[in-house]
């Protein structure tokens, strides 16, 4: 579109290309010979660019170029319009309408000095509405303002300082979020210990003395068992099944409302794929084998565990590998092979099992204070839900793809032996499984809700996969 051009008194002024953009006059004559001048003050500093679009949204033009207008009183061209209100003069805005003259429309036609007001004000209300926009609350109850104010959150983790992946992939989290939100979102992460002790994680965020943790939900079993369908279930589903529950099946609605009272909002992020079954100090050749073994085995699985005669044995990752070497434990678990073969357990026991019956696709958590949550403006809640989503994918390529590395060096440079348990133990052991958990719903409310909602999702999985 040409610049507009504006005629008073045989005086006509073409605008200059205006970065900003420009209100269509397109041909309209003024014919001024007394003005009243309307000065409205309006306030443009956040929101010019916002205000310029609905008015060529209203006036069905593109804004590119802006026409100069003005008089005062019927003697000079003051060169001055809406390209000098965003541009050079931010404090106001000059309406002018006839006293005794005449306006001009595109077809020549004279309209009446009232039509002419009625104009003006309704272009008055288009840009006070689009003004308005800005400051409109946000469905979270901030406003524009808060859009743009900068959060500083901490973050605990359950895991050690560097540990791969894992605490990794946390890192990685916090500074996808700050690159996204254009460091509006900064999140200080910090490894078990460094903060909070590991196993307070859940209480620090649920207190509101951090903003968020990761970590794994069967570590607060004996806070909410029935938290331990969102990490794993013995003979359960795999990563690709839990996902499935969680992200489309309801499973993370049902998450949540467990979670609720504790103040919390849990997003999936991580998951480690299949484990391995773990390092034993001796063949197991039938479930006669596993009495009296005293197994370092967490969750669920540590309460199948114990039905099928071993002893299962909490402990912290960084104490494993000392306790099988000296014999304090007769067996671990631990992760799968990229990370044992970094813990060294090959060398403090020589038979290694699979598959992981007891965790085969576990769950990873990130949780989030709901009154943190709450105060965030959309887009920055929008942000965490697929940050934490990419995450998640994230973590569990890493898992695979090293874990298939780690293996064949396991056996390759180590020349570790890779048992697979016998179909007598697996079975009995799945028989096993199914009894805890009719157990456990029996005494937890919460514990049969979730159980009969993973089963049904479970079973139907089974029939597609």
């Amino acid at each position: 579109m040409p610049p507009a051009r504006v005629s008073y008194n045989g005086i006509t002024s073409a605008s200059q290309a205006d970065d900003v953009g420009s209100i269509p006059i397109t041909r309209s004559t003024l014919n001024l010979p007394a003005t009243n001048i309307f000065l409205f003050r309006l306030k443009f500093y956040s929101v010019a660019a916002n205000c310029a679009q609905t008015l060529a949204d209203a006036g069905q033009g593109n804004l590119h170029e802006y026409a100069p207008i003005g008089t005062e009183r019927g003697s000079s061209l003051l060169n001055f319009g809406p390209s000098h209100l965003l541009r050079r003069a931010p404090w106001g805005l000059l309406f002018y309408t006839p006293q005794g003259g005449r306006i001009a429309n595109n077809q020549g036609k004279v309209m009446h000095p009232f039509i002419t007001k009625f104009t003006v004000l309704m272009a008055l209300g288009l840009l006070l509405a689009a003004c308005g926009q800005s400051s409109t609350p946000t469905a979270s109850g901030g406003s524009a303002a808060a859009e743009g104010k900068s959060y500083n959150w901490k973050l605990v983790t359950t895991w050690p300082p560097n540990f791969p992946i894992f605490q990794e992939g946390v890192e990685r989290f916090a500074k996808d979020l700050k690159t996204i939100s254009n460091g509006r979102l900064n999140i200080k992460v910090y490894a078990g210990g460094e903060l909070v002790p590991p196993l307070q994680a859940f209480d620090a965020v649920s207190q509101g003395t951090v903003e968020m943790s990761h970590g794994a939900a069967y570590y607060w079993a004996g806070k909410i068992p029935a938290g331990q369908f969102f990490t794993a279930v013995p003979f359960g589903m795999n990563a690709q099944g839990m996902n499935s529950w969680l992200y489309a099946g309801g499973g993370l609605e049902l998450w949540r409302e467990l979670y609720k009272p504790h103040n919390l909002m849990p997003f999936p992020m991580g998951n480690t794929g299949v484990q391995m079954g773990g390092w034993f100090n001796k063949k197991i050749d039938s479930i006669a084998d596993l009495k009296g073994l005293k197994m370092r085995i967490p969750g669920l699985g540590g309460k199948v565990f114990a039905k099928a005669g071993g002893t299962p044995v909490l402990m912290a990752g960084g104490e494993i590998y000392t306790a099988l070497d000296r014999g304090t434990i007769d067996a671990t678990e631990w992760v799968g092979p990229y990370h044992d073969e970094r813990l060294g357990l090959y060398r403090a026991a020589k038979y290694y099992y699979y598959p992981g019956w007891h965790e085969p696709g576990p769950v990873l958590e990130l949780n989030v204070n709901t009154q943190a949550w709450a105060s965030l403006p959309p887009d920055l809640q929008k942000a965490i839900e697929t940050t934490a989503a990419a995450t998640n994918l994230w973590m569990l390529a890493q898992f695979e793809a090293k874990n298939l590395e780690a293996l064949a060096k396991l056996k390759n440079e180590h020349h570790v032996q890779v048992y697979e348990f016998p179909d007598e133990v697996i079975n009995e052991l799945r028989t096993l499984s199914k009894v805890v958990l009719e157990e456990e719903a029996a005494k937890n409310a919460d514990f049969k809700h979730i159980y009969q909602a993973y089963k049904t999702f479970a079973d139907n999985n089974d029939s597609w996969s």
